[in-house]
């Protein structure tokens, strides 16, 4: 049974862009859940939309007066900062009683669920993509993020999030797994790690380039268990994502 609302990386290389945030929900429209904002405890009021049988599990189960640990996937707007796509919630501590939300999805919570705190704590995200952008000097990140091809055989295309933080210049077309943390409307930097080079056109062997070795941003900190799921694969919108 997973203990955590976001799943296992799989591979070294797995693309994805996804957090948590812990806030009451407020939609725009009282009868139309889909779209609103989660102000969360700084009081920063964070643009968002619902997604997935999420809303119905809002609609039967969830106290929306009530501050909730959000599962989300982050977008960046130049002009609206961020932007979050509701995916689920988890709050085993309710979840687990409710056999009506538990048959929502097989994978839900059991009697010995864990508790509704994690260890990396409220507002933590985690990015893995190609570093498009990086400067130091004022501490702005672009990462591209690929998203998974939907099974109509659909390929979306792949987004960027802008980011702040200190990633040296040499790991720039490297794939990095980022562990961040939300302030206000910016995910600011903890800590890193660089996967290695990505392989771009006219250069897929790599030439010219060197490996990239593991690195750890922040203050010499250990960076924190990468927590995943592939990006755009939606989770299951009860107490975890599904893979």
């Amino acid at each position: 049974m997973r203990q955590h609302p976001i799943s296992p990386v799989t591979e070294p290389t797995q693309y994805r862009a996804i957090g948590v945030v812990r806030g009451v929900y407020v939609p725009t429209d009282s009868e139309q859940l889909t779209r609103g904002v989660i102000r969360a405890a700084d009081g920063t009021e964070l643009e968002a939309v619902v997604l997935g049988r999420l809303l119905t599990l809002m609609r039967r189960h969830l106290n929306l007066e009530e501050p909730h640990l959000w599962v989300v996937y982050p977008r960046s707007r130049e002009e609206e900062g961020l932007h979050l796509q509701m995916v689920g919630v988890w709050e085993p501590s309710t979840l687990a009683a409710e056999e009506e939300a538990e048959s929502l999805v097989a994978d839900s919570p059991a009697a010995e669920s864990p508790a509704d705190d994690l260890p990396e704590g409220d507002d933590y995200f985690s990015v893995r993509g190609e570093l498009i952008y990086t400067r130091p000097e004022t501490g702005d990140l672009v990462v591209k993020v690929r998203v998974m091809p939907r099974p109509d055989g659909n390929r979306p295309l792949p987004f960027k999030l802008q980011l702040k933080g200190d990633v040296p210049l040499e790991h720039l077309r490297h794939f990095v797994a980022l562990n961040l943390r939300r302030q206000a409307q910016q995910l600011q930097l903890e800590s890193f790690e660089v996967i290695g080079p990505v392989a771009q056109r006219g250069n897929r062997g790599g030439k010219g380039r060197r490996d990239g070795a593991a690195s750890k941003g922040g203050k010499g900190g250990k960076a924190r268990p990468a927590a995943p799921i592939q990006a755009g694969q939606r989770p299951s919108p009860v107490s975890r994502p599904a893979t």
